[in-house]
C-alpha cells in the first residue's frame, strides 16, 4: 500500500482556499453575530489558537455547533462519543503517547483501513505519520477534544490508588490541596467542566448531578423534571473536575468532611447562566450539584404557565386583595417559587413596597426588595421578618414557611394589613391548612388570616413533532374520569419520541393547578377541626377542580399525555 492513497484523501491547498471559513459558515447559520466574530479574531490573535477553539472557550458557540459546521466545511464525517467501540482495536504501530499528544483515537479496523477519530482531522502532517506508522490506509472522524480525552482515558485502571477512586490523599499529604489546584487549572478539567455546563443549554437541563462511584464520576442532567444519564467522567479526573467546579463556586477545595453552597455566574453559547452549587460528602467522594438559574428561559407570566382561564381569574382575584395570605404549595421542584415571581411581576411596585425574604434569592426582580437570609449571622426568616415591619411594606413575599415562628409572624402581618405570598410543602391545596395547625397557628387565626391556597406540579408537555392520537376506550374513559372533560371519539395522544425530543415523546413543562378559596363553609370546617382529606372533599363540593382535574382538562387538550399526568399525581393526598 503506498502512502499516495492517504494523501489522495487529503484536500488540495486551492480547495482549501475556496472553501468559505468557519467564522463566516457559523455567522451564515445564525449561531454567531459578525460583532462577535471580530471579537474572536481579536481574540485568536492574542492566544495564537484556532478559531473554533477560541469561539468555544469565549462561550459563544457550543463545541458541537463548531464540530458540526467544520465537518461540513471540510467534509469529514463526525464521530460523537456513542460511536466510540467499548474496546478499541489494537493497531500496529499505534503508540498511545502519539494518540494523547495528537488527540486520536482508533474506531474501526477493516480491510486494511483505519478508521479513526481526531481533533484536528485537517492535520495532513499527522495522517501521514499514522499511514507510515501502521502501512494502513486512514480515514479520518472529526470528534470532540473532550470525548478523545475521556476515551483515552477510560481503559486507565487505578491500580496503587486503592480503592477509593482516587478521592483519598495519595500520598501527597500537606501539597495535596495545591496538586488539585493544579489538575483542576489544566486544560482538559478545564475544557470537561466547560462542556458538561455547556449541555445544559442543548438538554434545556435544569440541574446538574455529579455523583462519584467507584468506577467514576458520574454525570447526570435532570430534563423536564426527569433525571437522565450523562457521561462518566474516569476516576482519575473526577476529584479534579469536582475541584474545578468548587474553584468556579468560591468554596473551600481543602474542605471535603462538610456540605458547602455556592454560586457561579457564567456565560455559555451567548446566554448568562447563574448556578446555585451545592457539595455534600458521600462514601466515594464530594458529590455536586449545580441548579441551573437560567434567566434567559424563565417565564414571569402568570399566563404562560398553563393556568387554565377560570382558575386565573380567581388567582387574580385573590392577589388583589389588599391583605390576607396566598399560599402557593407543592414538592420541591414544582414551580412554587416561580409562581410567586410571576405573581410579584404582576403586582405594581412603583406605587406599592414590595419586600421578599428567600434563601436564596434565585431571581432579582426590579423595582422589589429582597432579601437573603444568613442562619450563621442569624439572618432567618423570622428575624428578617420581624425587622421587614418596621419598614412600612404593602406586600411581604416569605421563600418558604418552615417553622411555626415564622408562620405566626405571617399570619399577624397578614392581619394588620400586609398581603403575604409565601410556599409550604404539602401534597394539595387542603392540606396547607393542617401543616399551618401543625405549626402551632390557631384555627380561628388560620381562618381569619388565610384567602387561598395554590397547589401546583409540573407535568411534561407533549413534543408537538411526534405525538400520536390514540381513541380511548369506555372503560378507560369511564375509570379515569376523562369524559368529564372530553367528548366521546375524541382522541387523546400519547408520547412518542423522535430526535426532536431526544426520543423521550416530551418536550417542556406546563403547570397543573387547585385552587382552594377560603368561603364561609371552609372557614367554619377549619374552626371545627376537620382534617385534611374532610376539608379537601368539602372543596371539591364547593366546585374546587383537583390537581388531577385540571390534568385531565390538558390530557383531552392534546397538551400531556395520561401516563405522564398519572406519574405526577400519584402523590396526591396528605396522609
Amino acid at each position: 500500500m503506498t502512502s499516495e492513497t492517504t494523501v489522495a484523501t487529503e484536500p488540495s491547498l486551492a480547495e482549501v482556499a475556496e472553501r468559505p471559513r468557519l467564522g463566516e459558515l457559523l455567522v451564515r447559520a445564525g449561531k454567531l453575530s459578525a460583532r462577535d466574530m471580530e471579537r474572536a479574531l481579536s481574540a485568536q490573535q492574542e492566544m495564537g489558537s484556532l478559531l473554533g477553539r477560541v469561539l468555544v472557550q469565549l462561550g459563544l458557540v457550543s463545541e458541537i455547533d463548531v464540530l458540526q459546521t467544520l465537518s461540513a466545511q471540510l467534509d469529514i464525517p463526525l464521530a460523537l462519543a456513542d460511536d466510540f467501540p467499548a474496546v478499541p482495536p489494537e493497531v500496529q504501530g499505534l503508540l498511545p503517547e502519539f494518540q494523547s499528544s495528537h488527540l486520536i483515537y482508533p474506531l474501526r479496523l477493516e480491510d486494511g483501513r483505519l478508521d479513526v477519530a481526531m481533533a484536528v482531522p485537517q492535520d495532513a502532517f499527522v495522517l501521514k505519520a499514522l499511514h507510515l506508522a501502521t502501512g494502513l490506509q486512514v480515514r479520518p472522524f472529526l470528534s470532540l477534544e473532550g470525548d478523545i480525552e475521556k476515551a483515552l482515558a477510560q481503559p486507565v485502571e487505578t491500580e496503587g490508588e486503592g480503592q477509593d477512586g482516587g478521592f483519598e490523599d495519595e500520598g501527597l499529604g500537606g501539597d495535596f490541596v495545591e496538586h488539585l489546584k493544579d489538575l483542576a487549572s489544566e486544560a482538559p478539567v478545564i475544557r470537561l467542566v466547560t462542556s458538561i455546563i455547556s449541555r445544559v443549554i442543548d438538554l434545556r437541563a435544569s440541574d446538574i448531578h455529579l455523583e462519584p462511584f467507584d468506577d467514576g464520576l458520574h454525570v447526570r442532567y435532570r430534563v423536564d423534571g426527569v433525571i437522565h444519564a450523562g457521561e462518566l467522567v474516569p476516576p482519575k479526573l473526577s476529584a479534579a473536575v469536582n475541584s474545578r467546579v468548587k474553584l468556579l463556586a468560591h468554596l473551600d477545595i481543602a474542605e471535603r468532611r462538610l456540605p458547602q453552597d455556592g454560586r457561579i455566574k457564567t456565560r455559555v453559547k451567548g446566554r448568562e447562566l447563574d448556578l446555585r452549587v451545592s457539595t455534600v460528602p458521600t462514601v466515594h467522594g464530594e458529590s455536586v450539584v449545580m441548579r441551573v438559574l437560567d434567566r434567559a428561559s424563565v417565564r414571569f407570566s402568570l399566563e404562560s404557565m398553563g393556568f387554565a382561564s377560570d382558575t386565573l381569574g380567581r388567582f387574580n382575584a385573590l392577589l388583589a386583595k389588599p391583605h390576607g395570605i396566598l399560599l402557593v404549595t407543592g414538592p420541591t421542584g414544582s414551580g412554587k417559587t416561580t409562581t410567586l415571581y410571576a405573581a410579584l411581576s404582576k403586582l405594581d411596585s412603583a406605587t406599592q413596597k414590595i419586600i421578599t425574604v428567600e434563601d436564596p434569592v434565585e431571581y432579582q426582580l426590579e423595582g422589589i426588595n429582597q432579601i437573603q437570609v444568613h442562619p450563621q449571622i442569624n439572618l432567618t426568616f423570622a428575624s428578617a421578618l420581624r425587622s421587614i415591619l418596621r419598614q412600612d411594606p404593602d406586600i411581604i413575599m416569605i421563600g418558604e414557611m418552615r417553622d411555626g415562628e415564622t408562620a405566626q409572624i405571617a399570619v399577624q402581618s397578614a392581619l394588620t394589613g400586609h398581603l403575604v405570598l409565601s410556599t409550604l410543602h404539602t401534597n394539595t391545596a387542603a392540606g396547607a391548612v393542617i401543616r399551618m395547625k401543625d405549626m402551632g397557628v390557631e384555627g380561628y387565626l388560620i381562618t381569619s388570616s388565610v384567602n387561598g391556597v395554590l397547589a401546583q406540579r409540573l407535568v411534561r408537555t407533549l413534543c408537538r413533532h411526534c405525538k400520536a392520537p390514540e381513541l380511548p376506550s369506555a372503560e378507560l374513559r369511564a375509570s379515569t374520569g376523562l369524559h368529564r372533560f372530553s367528548e366521546a371519539g375524541q382522541p387523546i395522544y400519547k408520547a412518542v419520541g423522535c430526535d426532536q425530543c431526544r426520543g423521550s415523546g416530551y418536550q417542556g413543562r406546563t403547570g397543573i393547578h387547585e385552587l382552594l378559596v377560603l368561603d364561609e363553609t371552609m372557614r367554619r370546617a377549619i374552626v371545627a377541626g376537620q382534617d385534611a382529606s374532610q376539608l379537601h372533599a368539602l372543596a371539591i363540593q364547593s366546585g374546587m377542580l383537583t390537581l388531577y382535574d385540571d390534568g385531565l382538562r390538558k390530557v383531552a387538550n392534546g397538551l400531556t399525555s395520561l401516563d405522564e399526568l398519572l406519574r405526577v399525581t400519584e402523590d396526591q393526598g396528605d396522609a
